[in-house]
């Protein structure tokens, strides 16, 4: 069978080329516009006000304590705490929300009367419009500063340990097996009907609808330890089940699985009737109604996603909902589409190999797909980081700078697929198949007693190859097959020059010559009867089951053998093949990545939160008073670097004193390498306690003179070496943050 010819790339033409790159030119200018029109928005709650202020001393004790986030949250009955010096949570009754406008972005709790003098703790957690959980501690002083013991531990589970990393799996295994459901869906009802036939697909794609009802379910049982920071024996705690249920994610998931009902009856009829159906007209009418019932359940669990997570706030929520659904689904039709066909390139010759139309229909899907990814994406891209600085000084802006550059490569990846789309040949197995279905007076079966030397490595095991190579059913001169004429005679005739070798040709005859008694029955498929001796090797094979399952594994094995031969004639098709499993290697990194986005602080709301200035002091607050505890101090001399002219140089930074729930004051002179004064625009100052997973609490500093800066009342809750991070600002574009760590005692 000759080789499809592999077609000369020379003469093909350049203007796909030069459009792709004509589109990347105005989607970078599109970016480029849209970032530098960015407005401050928010998403994931930040903290942006508190009432006792961070750090005030109040002469008299509040009667509540209130808190202002940038955005909704959820609260539950743990969600405020205020505990005393002591560690004694002063908090009475449970915690909710304060009445006015945008009260659901408060969260308040009433104090017992009568609290003592010292620093007071306040510990919070929500669960922010977008499903993450969000954290935190603040502190304030009634009557003056004192020590405290307040152990804030608890706090560090929240979001995290087993139950976060599983939440963290069920959501990536998520992510992808909606991709392989819809993606595959598509693949087999629009590119390629056929497939819907093949076991390989149908497992394929019946295995992404069970493994995303499996996460859902997963998500649904792992919210309650997620966002309250519990043990993993909450997920099969009904009561904290109902709980989420009543919250907005979990009305999500109970939604994703009515759907995913329906996506089942979508298969059972795509991979049933559909793909049975030969009836053109009737294909046709079928088509449109699985095409509109499936368009429906795909838009419908796309929208669980994106009216739980963060296009559901932050600025034009009205708008990034349906795009964010948008982008789901071109997410899942390309990559989930590559899957299925890797794997109906990878499938055997025997079980369909996929024709050329049908992969060029789904490059031209694909490239559809992948225009509109990345239109919408970097709509959200902008929405989510607001300006070029959060690229690199958020971890959102990091992740999305890695995710660029993996769409990047994939799209290079995806334009040599392209090219060798256009190359491949017609499949070589319908030609094997339309040997293999010769008419029936010229196909014979291997015999028994070629089968039997085949599985003792005899002459005979070089030249049996099956029943599709094998076309020798020719009535031999001795005799006839099973019901022929001469079966019950004797087989005296002599066979034929070629027969008389005991070879099996293409044009066997018979498998001996000479005579003997003994019937020639159907286990000889259709031969000349041989000798009797011969016609005992059939009964020894049958007799031995070891024997029978060796020439089974031999026989398996000729047959991968043929069918990989057959599937990779045309060289075009097995580059696309390593093509396209290159790309789907970079989509499961792709996939993680996302992963991670979806559950990160987006970069408007981490710029939002490190630029919050501390809360007014709440009435009656006065400026804190020494500290009754000796004073220690420290001095720190870290370098820095933004990069741009002048933005070389030096902070000295000194804290006084360095005890826990103690105002200090910190003093900040940035000098450059001659000593002389920097003047930068901005400088911000945060800390935070990496064992205690607290902060980063932001320090509000205002200018002191030329290079000098200052902070006042900055209080640390917990002892323990905080981590000291300076951002500064040389000029619009120039700007770096630096860390040291400083030692905070009890």
């Amino acid at each position: 069978m000759p080789s499809p010819v592999r077609r000369p790339a020379a003469g093909r033409p350049r203007r796909p080329v030069r459009r792709l790159a004509a589109f990347a030119a105005a989607c970078c200018a599109l970016f480029a516009v849209l970032l530098a029109t960015a407005t401050p928005a928010s998403a994931h709650a930040a903290l942006i006000r508190t009432n006792p202020a961070d750090g005030s001393v109040v002469q008299t004790a509040p009667q509540q304590v209130v808190l202002t986030f940038s955005e909704g949250v959820l609260l539950s009955a743990d969600s405020l705490r205020v505990l005393d010096p002591a560690g004694t949570d002063v908090a009475t009754g449970t915690p909710g929300h304060a009445t006015g406008k945008d009260s659901g972005s408060t969260a308040t709790v009433a104090l017992r009367a009568g609290l003592g003098n010292g620093t007071y703790t306040v510990a919070w957690k929500a669960v922010s419009q977008d499903s993450h959980p969000v954290a935190g501690a603040f502190t304030f002083s009634v009557g003056a500063p004192s020590k405290t013991t307040v152990d804030l531990s608890d706090q560090a589970a929240l979001g995290g340990g087993a139950a976060g990393t599983l939440y963290g799996v069920a959501r990536y295994v998520a992510y992808g097996s909606f991709a392989l459901l819809v993606g595959g869906c598509v693949f087999l009802s629009v590119c390629w009907p056929r497939g819907a036939l093949l076991r390989p697909l149908q497992r394929l794609v019946a295995g992404g609808w069970a493994a995303l009802v499996a996460a859902t379910i997963a998500l649904i049982m792992l919210r309650g330890p997620y966002v309250n920071g519990s043990g993993l024996g909450d997920a099969f705690d009904l009561d904290v089940i109902r709980t989420q249920l009543e919250t907005r994610p979990g009305a999500a998931l109970v939604s994703r699985l009515l759907l995913l009902s329906a996506a089942a009856v979508f298969l059972a009829v795509l991979f049933g009737s559909y793909a049975k159906r030969e009836d053109p007209e009737e294909r046709t009418d079928l088509a449109w109604g699985l095409g509109i019932g499936g368009s429906v359940v795909a838009v419908g669990i796309a929208a669980t996603w994106a009216m739980a997570e963060h296009a559901s706030v932050g600025i034009q929520r009205k708008l990034a909902m349906p795009i964010d659904v948008i982008h789901l689904l071109s997410m899942a039709v390309w990559l989930g589409g590559l899957i299925t066909l890797l794997t109906a390139l990878s499938a055997p010759s025997t079980a369909g190999t996929v024709e050329r139309a049908a992969v060029r229909r789904f490059s031209a899907i694909a490239l559809t797909a992948i225009t509109t990814l990345v239109s919408t994406g970097t709509y959200q891209a902008w929405r989510q980081l607001g300006s070029w600085r959060a690229f690199t000084d958020t971890s959102y802006g990091r992740l999305l700078l890695i995710k660029i550059s993996l769409v990047c490569t994939l799209v290079c990846v995806a334009w040599f697929s392209r090219r060798w789309t256009q190359s491949i040949g017609e499949p070589a197995a319908a030609k094997a198949t339309a040997a293999a279905t010769a008419p029936a007076g010229k196909v014979g079966r291997q015999t028994a007693r070629q089968a039997v030397k085949a599985a003792a490595g005899g002459p005979e095991a070089a030249d049996v190859t099956g029943a599709a190579e094998v076309t020798g059913g020719t009535r031999g001169q001795g005799g006839d097959g099973a019901g022929g004429p001469d079966a019950a005679g004797s087989a005296s005739a002599p066979a034929s020059a070629d027969t008389a070798t005991g070879t099996a040709t293409d044009t066997a005859t018979g498998s001996g010559s000479g005579s003997g008694s003994g019937s020639a029955n159907g286990a000889a498929g259709g031969r000349g009867t041989g000798t009797g001796a011969a016609a005992a090797d059939p009964d020894q094979a049958a007799g031995d089951p070891r024997r029978m399952a060796q020439l089974r594994r031999q026989q398996a094995a000729r047959t991968a053998a043929r069918e990989r031969k057959v599937r990779d004639a045309d060289p075009s098709r097995v580059a696309l093949r390593r093509s396209v499993l290159a790309e789907a290697g970079i989509a499961v990194v792709l996939l993680t990545v996302t992963t991670m986005l979806s559950g990160s602080q987006p970069g408007r709301a981490a710029e939002e939160q490190k630029g919050l200035a501390s809360a007014p002091a709440a009435p009656g607050a006065a400026t804190p008073s020494a500290a009754p505890i000796p004073p220690q101090n420290v001095d720190l001399r870290i370098p820095f670097d933004t990069g741009g002219p002048g933005g070389k140089g030096t902070a000295g930074l000194s804290m006084s004193p360095t005890r826990a729930a103690t105002a200090a004051v910190v003093h900040l002179e940035l000098t450059d390498a001659a000593g002389l004064p920097i003047k930068a625009p901005e400088v911000r100052l945060a800390f935070t306690l990496p064992a205690q997973h607290l902060g980063p609490l932001p320090a509000k500093v205002s200018p002191f003179g030329a290079g000098h800066w200052i902070a006042s009342s900055v209080q640390l809750p917990l002892a323990g070496d905080w981590q000291v991070a300076l951002t500064i600002r040389t000029s619009d574009i120039d700007e770096v943050t630096v860390t040291s760590t400083i030692r905070i005692t009890s």
